[in-house]
């Protein structure tokens, strides 16, 4: 950042020390500590070193991948995004801050907030883990994504089916499935699982599947056999590694249907306008260009295209956790 370089490269009474006797008297050395702090940041940084991810302070994974069942893949018939795992970020812990939101400012370091509420970040710098690169990150630069340890698509296939709608929202939503990533290593992980895909930074993989394991025994998830043995190799070389400390859920949606998100019961019927047509959801919406940015406060609303006249909702997608006018 440039407050830090700036920092370093102020010039200090070393380079320029005298060498005569008197001069080396610790009374005149003008390098002496100050004796006065300096003014901290606007918003001052973590300490370096800080961790990047959710906390792992449980039992030992191995020992919590053994109670996992082990089950194929259910057909991902139904999955859709937005619709089984609600659409835009929300707020689980209240604090008035959306989930992203909270992710960026526990994973980055020299962070910069939009708002006087340091809720809104900015700009921030990332040690990101999953490529082990140094990533300086701002509004707009597309270079860092908000990554779900288990992929959704993932969860749905993995027993995400018998959970209920809320349960789904909250797992989109859960710190301890998610994490700041390289964007570019987001989307090549997609919906893989760790058979199918393992983060290039090595030291990183036994706390990327200790995470998985602990999100998936959280919800009730299942593994496949590749899945676990993968796991399991990975683990081999870290035989400590803990997951995190979860007290596993009830699928809420077992035995209902629980494939969307609840329907409102539908308005009573009104008489007869007169011969009247009553006007439609598209005459009432409001107009949009597709593709572009929506607002938090539009998620899930509906807009019409201003030259196509198709319908659009204001969500994420699979890739793409921004919210935007899409189909």
């Amino acid at each position: 950042m440039a407050e830090s370089s700036a920092a370093s490269q102020r010039p200090t009474s070393s380079t320029t020390a005298p060498t005569s006797p008197e001069a080396t008297k610790p009374e005149s050395r003008t390098w002496a500590k100050p004796t006065s702090k300096p003014k901290p940041a606007k918003s001052a940084p973590k300490k370096p070193g800080h961790r990047v991810g959710p906390a792992l302070k449980g039992p030992a994974a191995l020992d919590v991948l053994d109670t996992i069942t082990v089950k194929g893949k259910a057909p991902a018939t139904g999955y859709d995004r937005g619709g089984q795992f609600g659409s835009g970020w929300k707020d689980p812990d209240g604090n008035s801050c959306d989930a992203r939101q909270d992710i960026l400012t526990r994973d980055m370091t020299n962070l910069k907030y939009k708002d006087s509420r340091q809720c809104l970040v900015a700009s921030g710098t990332l040690a990101d883990l999953s490529t082990g690169k140094t990533i300086h990150w701002s509004v707009g630069s597309n270079l860092v994504d908000i990554d779900h340890m288990v992929a959704l698509k993932n969860v749905w296939i993995s027993g995400g089916q018998k959970l209920s709608y809320e349960q789904r929202v909250a797992i989109a939503n859960d710190p301890l499935n998610l994490f700041s990533s390289d964007a570019s290593a987001n989307r090549q992980k997609g919906d893989k699982n760790a058979a199918e895909w393992l983060p290039s930074n090595k030291p990183f993989r036994c706390q990327y599947v200790a995470t998985q394991i602990s999100v998936k025994k959280k919800y009730s998830l299942a593994v496949t056999a590749p899945e676990k043995e993968a796991m399991k190799r990975v683990l081999g070389k870290c035989t400590d590694q803990r997951a995190a400390k979860v007290k596993p859920i009830t699928p809420a949606g077992k035995g209902q249907q629980a494939h969307s998100k609840p329907t409102k019961k539908a308005p009573a019927k009104t008489p007869a306008n007169n011969g009247k047509k009553p006007s439609t959801s598209k005459g009432s919406a409001a107009q949009v260009s597709p593709g572009t940015f929506c607002k938090g406060a539009d998620a899930g609303k509906k807009g019409i295209g201003k030259k196509n006249g198709k319908t659009y909702t204001c969500k994420a997608s699979s890739t793409d956790e921004r919210l935007r006018w899409r189909q």
